[in-house]
């Protein structure tokens, strides 16, 4: 279950990375943020960024032409 969810629908690299680098500076240690995209270049950008801030990305899944990612804060 996410503590917060952000819309990331319709924006294209590197907006939902930047959007989403924002919402979690807002959530505490251990907090679980959703993000829903259309980018398909959102699954590596979300992979990288997960490995590069140091969060972790609990899932990452696709239904149609929605992604959805769940990054937990870790850092």
């Amino acid at each position: 279950m996410a503590d917060q969810i952000l819309d990331a629908k319709g924006l294209n690299c590197p907006l939902p990375i930047l959007r989403a680098k924002k919402a979690l500076k807002e959530l505490a240690t251990g907090q679980v943020l959703e993000i829903q995209a259309t980018d398909p270049g959102s699954i590596p950008d979300f992979e990288a960024f997960c490995r590069t801030t140091g969060n972790q990305l609990l899932e990452s899944k696709q239904d149609g032409k929605i992604y959805t990612f769940l990054i937990k804060r870790t850092a």
